[in-house]
């Protein structure tokens, strides 16, 4: 590419990014393909978050703008950025339009979500909505969402099983192992006391080894969900995390849900897609019932993992809350507290709250689902959690 066109290639793109006002300084028109994207930026972002006019998306100027309140409108626009933008600009597009423009009751209509690009946040729209979903649009919402988590359990099951299998291995300590089960590192440092060091060696009096993880349940784990509106994606990722322990045979898996009540949805899991559809997303939060509910669920405290993923923002007794995770670390529970379990970054969170747990050894941090299966294996070894740096 010459000097002349990389420099006309930053004009065009400053031109798409100012949106053509007078005052954009460019002086650029567009064409054919171009035109039609800009076309497409400015009925999203040239209205200022309504219909009709407003202002560009360099924040001055008036620009006519707008989607409209039909759905055929909307779905010939769905299918025009799809047809410009790659499926990543399309997904932060989609969710854009949804929140600036107002197209949820939309959703709600079967063409509208045969157009869309399915991801993570349209899954969480979905949700919010599934109450007042007439039954004409809920097969539609059913496929969407079964294509998200068939991608997401596609991307994360394999290895989620694979790196468990292995910690359930190492959980299973033995002390007469075959020779390639022996765990060297453990078995050195039990038998430093036989260091010979005229030989310069340890004698290995007693072996520790890795056990092979047998049909029996091994571990417990307590998944225990805040299903409220903050908290959609988290809540699509634990969903099929659930479904994929639930499948391991050396792990009893339970899954709740919360807001101000708790729903038990362990007898769903054989399918993500149901527990998904029998989660309510917003309301309140009370993570103290919830907690309580999982305490009494635990019957080999020495043996389970609870997980709790939330933003903290506790509307029940927040002394109990901190209570029960105490004696439930006492116990010999491994808790895991995740203020999200989503790429979304670092959430909203109560600090307060997350610095008890922290007094409590029991540190918050956001969580991605690339780490989970690493933060699972770590608590079922009963190790250090690999808590990223920017917890």
């Amino acid at each position: 590419m010459t000097t002349h066109d990389a420099a006309d290639e930053r004009l065009r793109r400053w031109r798409l990014v100012l949106g053509g006002d007078s005052a954009d300084g460019t002086g650029r028109a567009l064409t054919g393909q171009d035109a039609a994207m800009d076309g497409a930026l400015t009925a999203l972002y040239g209205s200022g978050g309504g219909g009709g006019t407003g202002t560009s998306r360099k924040g001055g100027g008036n620009r006519s703008a707008g989607l409209g309140a039909s759905a055929p409108s909307v779905a010939r626009w769905l299918g025009d950025i799809r047809t410009y933008f790659p499926s990543s600009v399309v997904q932060v597009m989609q969710r854009d339009a949804i929140q600036r423009l107002g197209l949820s009751a939309l959703l709600l209509e079967p063409e509208m979500l045969e157009a869309v690009e399915p991801d993570v946040h349209l899954v969480g729209t979905l949700l919010s909505l599934n109450k007042a979903m007439p039954e004409t649009t809920k097969e539609t919402a059913r496929a969407v969402v079964r294509k998200v988590v068939a991608d997401i359990e596609k991307r994360l099951a394999t290895r989620t099983r694979a790196t468990l299998t292995g910690a359930l291995d190492r959980s299973a300590r033995i002390n007469r192992p075959r020779h390639r089960d022996i765990d060297w590192d453990r078995t050195i440092r039990a038998n430093l006391r036989n260091y010979l060091p005229e030989y310069g060696t340890v004698v290995p009096e007693r072996l520790i080894g890795y056990g092979r993880a047998s049909q029996s349940v091994k571990k417990e784990v307590v998944l225990c969900i805040d299903q409220s509106g903050s908290m959609a994606a988290s809540v699509v990722y634990a969903s099929v995390f659930g479904a994929v322990l639930a499948s391991m045979r050396s792990i009893s898996t339970r899954l709740v849900v919360f807001d101000t009540a708790v729903v038990d949805l362990t007898d769903q899991l054989d399918d993500p897609v149901d527990v998904l559809f029998g989660t309510q997303l917003g309301g309140g939060t009370d993570i103290n019932r919830a907690l309580a509910y999982c305490q009494s669920q635990i019957t080999r405290p020495a043996d389970t993992v609870v997980v709790l993923i939330s933003d903290l923002y506790e509307g029940g007794i927040r002394d109990e809350m901190l209570k029960r995770v105490a004696a439930m670390k006492a116990s010999g529970v491994q808790f895991v507290a995740l203020l999200a379990l989503s790429d979304e970054g670092a959430p909203a969170y109560d600090r307060d709250h997350a610095a008890a747990l922290a007094a409590l050894g029991a540190p918050a941090f956001a969580c991605t689902p690339d780490l989970f299966p690493e933060v699972m294996a770590a608590a079922i070894e009963k190790r250090p959690l690999p808590i990223p740096d920017t917890a």
